[in-house]
């Protein structure tokens, strides 16, 4: 991997990650980009004790553009873009319309791909590798600006998520606190490691799945599992085999083997829609919508845990559609958005049974 820092007309950073060694990238953002100016701001709810991003400057942010304008595609000629460049492997840069700047932490945005008609699941092995180095390095930086406490990289896929721009991307936030998903796993961390004597909660888990009727798929170094638990009609649980806190580090053994067992995972998720509702009607079935999102240990202190270290936690990948059956979606209506209480029409066991069933040849 060739790492290239440069910098957009405006002053945000931009890091092509290159497969090729002798990669040269030096071309210039030629747009007359004023400095970017942001609102971002971090309130504290004191009932709930989360946290919330308030972000006015966002409501002007690119919304659906044609095809043609879309500006996570290379600059071609006179249609100028994010990336200066005429092609590319992966592309990390500053988000324009952060949700978090400065004092609040950092959004970043991370290009796949340079074909806009693409998604992650297109990718080849190689390309999906790069991807998880620049996922990666961007943990390693951004871990050691002094605002930052946890690391998020994630991707968003679909219109029904939320997408505004459809070339195939995701993001990094980078919050300037442990995030309140994370802070509940470590409580339950701590508590388990209390009740037990010592015992590891995440290793628990990981080893009941692998010994019950959820499995997905497994491969020497990584296991694929829907949760006992499942919030979301078909949601899938990723783990390295080994323990360890964050994306920094993974052996290389893991890191080799990921791209072949995440691509056949998002392929699996393309293919457990039939194309048919409730009803034996057809539908015509857009590509599965989905969030997928790393979990990865905070790098701030974690005294108010209990006595849970970093080394406790497990990275893991969480993967989830809200497509509940073809042509219809989960919405997340009064028990779930007012009470945080899911209610789940997919029974885990048949989602985990549904996504073995579709297993590539």
């Amino acid at each position: 991997m060739k790492k290239t820092s440069t910098r957009l007309a405006d002053g945000r950073e931009l890091i092509y990650y290159d497969l090729r060694d002798d990669a040269v990238r030096d071309a210039v953002d030629r747009r007359p980009l004023d400095r970017t100016v942001t609102t971002s701001e971090i309130r504290r709810d004191p009932l709930l004790g989360d946290s919330v991003a308030v972000a006015s400057h966002r409501q002007g942010r690119t919304y659906h553009p044609p095809a043609d304008e879309c500006p996570l595609c290379p600059t071609r000629g006179e249609r100028l873009s994010e990336i200066p460049d005429s092609s590319y492997d992966v592309v990390v840069f500053e988000n324009r319309f952060p949700s978090l700047a400065g004092d609040s932490g950092r959004c970043e945005v991370v290009c796949f791909t340079s074909d806009h008609d693409a998604s992650f699941a297109d990718l080849t092995g190689e390309q999906a590798r790069l991807v998880l180095d620049a996922w990666t390095d961007r943990t390693s930086e951004l871990s050691h600006l002094p605002s930052v406490e946890q690391v998020f990289c994630f991707e968003n896929r679909g219109a029904e998520i939320g997408v505004t721009l459809g070339h195939p991307h995701g993001q990094i936030y980078a919050y300037p606190f442990t995030t309140p998903r994370t802070a509940l796993m470590l409580r339950s961390l701590a508590a388990h490691k209390e009740a037990t004597g010592g015992e590891n909660l995440f290793d628990a888990v990981l080893e009941r799945e692998l010994a019950g009727e959820r499995v997905v798929l497994e491969g020497e170094h990584w296991a694929a599992f829907v949760p006992y638990a499942a919030h979301w009609p078909y949601e899938v649980h990723l783990y390295p085999k080994r323990r360890v806190p964050d994306l920094l580090a993974l052996d290389e053994a893991a890191r080799t083997e990921f791209p072949q067992v995440y691509l056949e995972l998002l392929r699996r998720f393309d293919r457990i829609f039939d194309g048919r509702d409730g009803g034996g009607n057809a539908v015509a079935e857009p590509p599965t919508p989905y969030i997928a999102g790393w979990h990865q240990a905070p790098f701030g202190a974690l005294a108010e845990f209990g006595g849970v270290t970093r080394d406790d936690f497990a990275l893991h990948l969480e993967l989830f559609t809200i497509r509940r059956t073809s042509g219809k979606l989960k919405f997340l209506a009064g028990s779930e958005s007012g009470m945080n209480v899911f209610i789940n029409d997919v029974p885990p066991e048949r989602a985990a049974e549904r996504l073995r069933e579709v297993a590539s040849s």
